[in-house]
């Protein structure tokens, strides 16, 4: 990995822990075993490595996410591979987690890889309802865009009821639900 890697790595790393007002940047260049100068070799300061970190964090997910999405299966199959995916569910969604840091979110520019990544996300997922729909394995009382919110909606707060109960049961919960709600709507 390189110096530039190291640092984005280091930034990510500590912007989980601590935010963004608590990750200094000797934090990271300690974190990262890089000098003063090679951080600012790179990136003009701590804000555009944090740009850098929280785009490499939302590019991931859509990676990962995609992967599922357009994996084998129907629709629905697809949607509910990406739903059961193995995930680290008491650590958090790294996206989602992002929003609760009040500094970060208050930065346009910080703040739009999160939105873009939900929003691409709630798209991909309405794609595929879509196709559901068409195909007659969702029935027509159901929005694909409200419907792929509504999912997402559910994964996100599955994460937060988790880690309110230091159990993964409230997660896998919502989620078997939301797949039950949109099981219950598939036709024959």
């Amino acid at each position: 990995m390189d110096t530039a890697d190291r640092l984005i790595e280091s930034t990510r790393a500590l912007l989980w822990e601590r935010g963004y007002v608590g990750t200094s940047p000797k934090a990271i260049l300690e974190r990262a075993g890089a000098g003063q100068g090679s951080m600012y070799h790179h990136f003009s300061g701590k804000r555009d490595l944090a740009l850098a970190a929280v785009r490499r964090t939302a590019q991931e997910m859509r990676e990962s996410a995609e992967e599922r999405l357009s994996g084998p299966g129907t629709a629905l199959e697809r949607v509910a591979a990406y739903l059961l995916r193995e995930r680290e569910v008491l650590k958090g969604c790294p996206v989602g987690g992002l929003t609760q840091d009040p500094d970060l979110m208050a930065d346009p520019e910080l703040r739009a890889p999160v939105d873009e990544t939900f929003a691409w996300l709630r798209e991909r997922i309405a794609a595929l309802l879509s196709e559901a729909r068409q195909d007659g394995a969702l029935g027509p009382v159901l929005d694909p865009a409200d419907t792929a919110a509504a999912v997402v909606a559910v994964l996100q707060g599955g994460y937060v009821l988790a880690r309110a109960a230091d159990s993964a049961e409230p997660f896998h919960r919502a989620v078997g639900g939301v797949l039950d709600l949109l099981g219950a709507r598939v036709t024959d």
